[in-house]
């Protein structure tokens, strides 16, 4: 094989001298065998003398091909042929004169017309490399010009293969001829500082300059592992770039090579933890077997049940060798469509999993032919993982710092009604730095502001969650105790008596009350004590077997536990949360255009929200009590516009519940402070903090000589301390029952005193409630509940 370079510093002779003078040695050794052989190489060359003197002459190494192949048998052992991927050939030359059955393979299935070339190795760079070779050997120059030389050739499959090769230069010498010219020091710092300055090298090394006498031994090895890790290193580096179908192509190619297989077809799907769903990347369009057309799919529909344990919960590889075959055990499974509809027959799913365990996504390699992939090669994932991981952990950073910076320009949690003063401050501060002054920031503080805080909270919410945590437990431990009945009947035990009896236990316990630590008494007795039963008690009868099997699937696959009533508990509560805020939202920019304050909220069993006004928030706006007033009367409005709202969506809940609603007047004007730790504001102050303190014991408030709360479900509650507060409010409701927001009927009551507060009362009015925009009519709370269940 002969790839002609154009040009060289060397004047290359075919010699096997060396290789000679280590048989001539090995001729005198006490080892007799070792010696014939030596001696009957040495005597088959002796007619061949040019075979040491060395020749230029190519066509000479067909001539002495039988020989030169003798002379190489020790290096090329035929019982490595096979095996070792190994070539004789001239440096800088390309000039290959001997090889492996291996090497001969590889290149036969590259097909014809391959040009066999090393990787980025130009013609100017083999002429300085040949360079630099004599600087190392011949002037013992410590250049250390080393790197890794690879051949790329594509498989009879047309997947590219890399292919590391190291040199053995034990056969070759290097001496000058009478052109070279004499190296001094300064032409060699002069070199060292120039490598690619071709015509300097050229100048101190003319081409032809040096002889080259001997040949060079070249192993190789498969480096196709190693290379693909290199190419996803630089690959990931560009996962932001712009050129999406460029970087979606090149990761594809990467598990190709990987996998050996050309029309590998890669997927990836980000996993939401928080909301526990599969989303499609946003700035990545890249295809997803698991998700198919969809943006978004929650976790236990898009896998089954036993592939949402292996992914979301153990975080293990998942790998189907045989589709078709799963799919017909599994076929009322829809997770599965989504492979057969892509003509996907082997797949392997990935979890890409941080340092801290969280989730980020699923990996997905597919194959349109079966068993290609499995479990067992889907190890070869593993030395690629950690870039992976280090790589997405890197977006997901990048993309929390982009989403950040965007909630800090659209969302900030500096209120826009304060931000002057926060920008006023780091203003202030850059001055006094730019003037050599040791400056830090200063706290922002807001004084002499009036609170007003709100709150429609779920009523009786623990009670509610726990019943429906109750229910799921009866219905879990009812169906369970029907298996064991089954196997009683079937196989007579003690041990399944002794099981049963506890069980029952465990069920009458919870058919009384839910106690603290009864569900995870429950959930450890049934997974412990009872799941570990299953495979056994399956193969007592088929109809057991199906049980179990309808019992394991209407189990949540994330809880591992029946999860209906909660499951429409929490979704009750999400949407009601969910509406209420859009509706405070909405109507706060009404108020911040009235006069600015500032406002936050935030969700619990309900929604709450906290308000301050006053002069010293008021930038550049003369403030009066008057602002203060239209803001309590307007947050008296949007509480019963909540009310109004919460019932209108009432119908569309999974289950029932109730709301109940409350307001706090507190008259006296106090401190906020933010908090840098915090990043938000708290009242300021010893004395300020007492409104704290009566904001959260509120909601336990009793009316005074009674086991009342002072929420109702169908009323807001008004609790206040002073008579001034008292006659205002009593104004502000005499003008919303003229305007049919309240009943007649309006309770002045009194409170049992909170731990550290005394002197409360309340007004309690009833609200009146419009079915719908066109609907004049008004309802109590009474009528409207029969109206709904009408």
């Amino acid at each position: 094989m002969r790839s002609q370079v154009k040009d060289s510093p060397f004047s290359v002779k075919i010699s096997f001298h060396s290789l000679l003078d280590f048989y001539e040695e090995q001729a005198r050794s006490d080892d007799e065998f070792v010696a014939m052989k030596a001696r009957k190489i040495l005597e088959v060359q002796k007619p061949y003398p040019e075979l040491r003197e060395g020749f230029t002459d190519e066509k000479l190494l067909d001539k002495y091909a039988d020989i030169i192949n003798m002379l190489l048998r020790d290096t090329f052992s035929p019982a490595l042929t096979n095996n070792e991927i190994k070539i004789a050939a001239i440096p800088f030359e390309n000039l290959i004169f001997n090889a492996t059955e291996r090497f001969k393979k590889i290149v036969r299935e590259a097909g014809e017309g391959f040009d066999l070339k090393l990787r980025n190795m130009s013609e100017e760079n083999k002429y300085i490399m040949a360079c630099t070779v004599i600087l190392k050997f011949y002037y013992n120059i410590n250049v250390n010009f080393q790197r890794p030389v690879f051949y790329d050739i594509p498989d009879a499959n047309n997947i590219m293969r890399h292919y590391r090769v190291l040199y053995n230069a034990d056969y070759m010498d290097i001496f000058p001829t009478e052109n070279a010219g004499e190296i001094t020091e300064e032409d060699i710092e002069e070199l060292l500082n120039n490598f690619d300055d071709l015509k300097l090298w050229k100048e101190k090394f003319p081409p032809q300059s040096w002889i080259l006498k001997g040949f060079g031994i070249c192993n190789m090895y498969d480096a196709t592992v190693d290379n693909v890790i290199s190419d996803l290193k630089t690959t990931l580096l560009g996962i932001h770039t712009d050129n999406k179908e460029g970087f979606i192509d090149d990761f594809r190619k990467i598990f190709s090579s990987l996998y050996g297989i050309p029309d590998l077809t890669v997927g990836f799907c980000a996993y939401n933890t928080d909301e526990e769903k599969f989303e499609r990347s946003p700035d990545k369009e890249m295809h997803s077997f698991i998700m198919g057309e969809e943006t978004e799919i929650s976790g236990d529909v898009a896998l089954c049940r036993f592939s949402c344990k292996k992914l979301l919960r153990e975080k293990k590889y998942f790998a189907i060798a045989d589709v078709d075959k799963y799919y017909e055990k599994n076929e009322k499974d829809a997770s599965f469509k989504n492979l057969k509809k892509q003509g996907v027959k082997s797949v392997i799913f990935a979890p890409i999993v941080a340092d801290d365990r969280s989730l980020y996504g699923i990996m997905e390699l597919g194959s349109p032919r079966a068993l290609e992939l499995n479990s067992v090669n889907a190890q070869k994932l593993e030395d690629i993982m950690p870039y992976l991981i280090t790589a997405i952990s890197r977006a997901k950073t990048e993309e929390a710092n982009q989403v950040e910076a965007i909630i800090q320009q659209e969302y900030t949690s500096i209120h826009p009604s304060v931000k002057w003063k926060f920008e006023k401050e780091v203003h202030h501060y850059l001055k006094r730095q730019a003037g050599g002054i040791t400056a830090s920031l200063r706290e922002i503080v807001f004084n002499n502001v009036y609170p007003l805080y709100g709150q429609i909270d779920i009523k009786d919410s623990s009670r509610a969650r726990n019943e429906a945590i109750r229910k799921d437990l009866i219905i879990q431990l009812s169906h369970v105790s029907k298996i064991l009945e089954s196997a009683i009947e079937t196989e007579h035990l003690p041990i399944y008596e002794e099981i049963s009896f506890r069980l029952n236990q465990h069920l009458q316990e919870i058919l009384q009350v839910l106690n603290a630590g009864s569900e995870q008494n429950v959930l450890d007795f049934l997974k412990e004590e009872i799941h570990p039963f299953f495979d056994h008690l399956k193969s007592l009868n088929t109809g057991i077997a199906e049980a179990i099997d309808e019992y394991l699937n209407s189990l949540d696959p994330v809880h591992e536990a029946i999860y209906d009533h909660r499951k429409n508990y929490d979704e009750s509560v999400n949407l009601i949360n969910k509406k209420l805020a859009s509706v405070l939202d909405r109507k706060q920019e009404e108020a911040q255009r009235m006069f600015p304050h500032y406002f936050e909220r935030y969700k619990t069993d309900g929604v709450e929200h906290n308000m301050y006004i006053g002069a010293s928030i008021a930038h550049r706006r003369g403030y009066n009590d008057i602002y203060l007033y239209n803001l309590r009367l307007w947050q008296l409005q949007i509480m019963w516009e909540m009310e109004n709202e919460y019932y209108t969506l009432q119908k569309e809940l999974p289950i029932k519940l109730d709301v109940a609603s409350l307001l706090l007047v507190y008259n006296s004007p106090l401190s906020i402070r933010f908090r840098m730790d915090e990043k938000q504001f708290d009242v300021d102050g010893t004395y300020n903090a007492r409104y704290e303190i009566i904001k959260k014991r509120l909601d336990k408030a009793l009316i005074r000589d009674s086991e009342d709360r002072v929420t109702q479900k169908g009323k807001i509650a008004i609790v206040y301390s002073g008579s001034k507060d008292e006659e205002e409010y009593l104004r502000y409701i005499r003008f919303l029952q003229a305007k049919k927001y309240f009943g007649e009927n309006v309770e002045i009551l009194e409170l049992e005193e909170l731990q550290g507060v005394t002197g409360l009362k309340a007004l309690r009015v009833e609200v009146l409630y419009k079915r719908g925009k066109e609907d004049a009519r008004v309802y109590t709370y009474e009528d409207l509940m029969k109206e709904i269940a009408s």
